[in-house]
C-alpha cells in the first residue's frame, strides 16, 4: 500500500463517509484500491484536470465544530439530556417518579499513540463500562476490515447506558426544521452511522443499538434538538455491499508491476512532478465502476465521468440504465442492437431496444404525413 501512494506519503484514512459511498458501489476497484492505500484522490483528480467541485465549505466546516463543542459542553450535559438521561444535574428540575441526586456519567480518557493504540482504549473502554452508569466516549476510535484493509472510524460519541447498549451519536450541523430535516442529509447521515454501527457488532454482535441518536440544531436556532433514526436498512445494505469487495490483494496483483499513484511532489511539496501521461495510465490500470452519483461522493468522478463518456459507455446514463442494458455496454453497441445490425433477438434487451426503434420510426413517419416538426 505505501508503494502504491508512494513513499514518504502519509495515508490518507478511510472515514465512514467514504466507506458509505464505497458500500453504494461496490464494483468500483479503482475506489476501494486507492481508499485502502490511503491516496489523496482529490489531488490525483486536480493533477489529471478533473478536480472534484464538491466539499464542505471552511465556514460550515467552523460552525460544525462550534456546534458539537455547544452539545458537550458542560461535560455533555446536553447530549445527555438528548439521550432521555433525565435529573437535577442535567435539566435543573426533579422529575416525578426519578431519584433525586445528580446523573452518574463516566466520560474515559480515549487518548493512545497512534490509531492502533486508540482502538486498544475504546475496546477497554467499552469493556470496562460500570454497570447501572452512563458512559460516554468522546470521539472514539473502531476499526472495521474491509476487503482485507483495516479502515479506523471515529464516530462523534458512543453512550454506553446503563444497561449496557451502545448508541452511536452523529452531530450534524444542518437544522431540524418543524420536526423534519431534510431527507437526503439524514440519509446520507444514516448511512455513515450504519458503518459506525457494523463497526461496533464486530467487537460485540448485539451490543449495539440499531437506532441512531441525530443530533441537529433546532429551526434557525443553534439549540440542539435530535432525532432518533433507524438505522437496520442501511446497516443491512452496508454489510451486504462490503461482503461483494473484492479482496484489496487481488486487485492489486492485478496490477502492471511498478503501478504507483505517487505524485512526485518536488522538495519543497508545492509542486507536482509526476507526468500527467504516467498518472492517468495508473489509474486506469484499475477498473472504475462510474454511475452519476459519484458526482458527490468521489473526488475521481469527474475524471472517470470525462472518460466514461469519451469512450461512449452507458455508465454515463446511470445505474439503472446500464442494469437494463446487460452486455450492451457502449452507445455504439445500443443503437448497432437497435437498428438490427448486431445482437440476439432473444436477448429481453436487444427486443426492447428493437421495439423502440420501430415505435420511434413509426412515430416520426406518422409526424412527417402530418406536417409535424418531429
Amino acid at each position: 500500500m505505501a508503494a502504491l501512494r508512494g513513499p514518504g506519503t502519509d495515508p490518507r484514512p478511510m472515514d465512514a463517509r467514504a466507506l458509505a459511498a464505497l458500500a453504494a458501489n461496490p464494483g468500483c476497484r479503482r475506489r476501494a484500491l486507492l481508499d485502502a492505500a490511503g491516496v489523496d484522490k482529490g489531488a490525483v483528480a486536480e493533477t489529471l484536470g478533473a478536480p472534484a467541485r464538491f466539499g464542505q465549505s471552511r465556514f460550515a466546516f467552523s460552525r460544525g465544530h462550534a456546534f458539537e463543542a455547544r452539545v458537550k459542553r458542560d461535560d455533555c450535559a446536553e447530549l445527555l439530556r438528548l439521550l432521555g438521561v433525565r435529573g437535577p444535574g442535567l435539566d435543573g428540575t426533579e422529575v416525578e417518579g426519578e431519584p433525586a441526586g445528580d446523573v452518574a456519567v463516566e466520560v474515559p480518557e480515549l487518548g493512545a499513540p497512534g490509531p492502533e493504540g486508540r482502538v486498544l482504549r475504546t475496546r477497554l473502554a467499552l469493556a470496562e463500562a460500570t454497570p447501572g452508569v452512563w458512559t460516554l466516549l468522546d470521539h472514539p476510535l473502531l476499526a472495521l476490515d474491509v476487503a482485507g484493509s483495516t479502515a479506523y472510524l471515529e464516530p462523534d460519541a458512543v453512550a454506553i447506558a446503563p444497561d449496557g447498549r451502545w448508541t452511536v451519536v452523529e452531530i450534524k450541523s444542518f437544522p431540524i426544521l418543524d420536526g423534519g430535516a431534510d431527507a437526503m442529509k439524514v440519509g446520507a447521515a444514516a448511512r455513515q452511522a450504519a458503518v459506525y454501527v457494523l463497526a461496533l457488532d464486530a467487537i460485540e454482535a448485539g451490543r449495539g443499538r440499531t437506532d441512531v441518536l441525530l443530533v441537529c440544531p433546532k429551526d434557525f436556532s443553534n439549540l440542539p434538538t435530535a432525532e432518533w433514526v433507524d438505522v437496520r436498512k442501511q446497516l443491512a445494505v452496508t454489510r451486504r455491499q462490503l461482503a461483494r469487495l473484492t479482496r484489496i490483494e487481488e486487485i492489486a496483483a492485478a496490477l502492471p508491476a511498478g503501478t504507483t499513484f505517487d505524485l512526485g511532489y518536488s522538495p519543497d511539496g508545492r509542486t507536482v512532478t509526476r507526468p500527467v501521461a504516467e498518472l492517468s495510465a495508473a489509474v486506469e490500470s484499475v477498473p472504475a465502476a462510474y454511475a452519476p452519483e459519484c458526482l458527490s461522493t468521489c473526488e475521481l468522478a469527474f475524471h472517470c465521468r470525462d472518460r466514461s463518456r469519451a469512450e461512449g459507455r452507458v455508465d454515463a446514463l446511470g445505474r439503472g440504465l446500464r442494469g437494463d442494458l446487460g452486455e450492451l455496454t457502449t452507445v455504439e453497441a445500443v443503437l448497432s442492437a437497435a437498428s438490427g445490425l448486431t445482437g440476439d433477438p432473444a436477448d429481453p434487451a436487444v427486443s426492447s431496444l428493437r421495439r423502440a426503434a420501430a415505435l420511434r420510426s413509426e412515430a416520426l413517419s406518422e409526424a412527417a404525413k402530418q406536417g409535424t416538426p418531429a
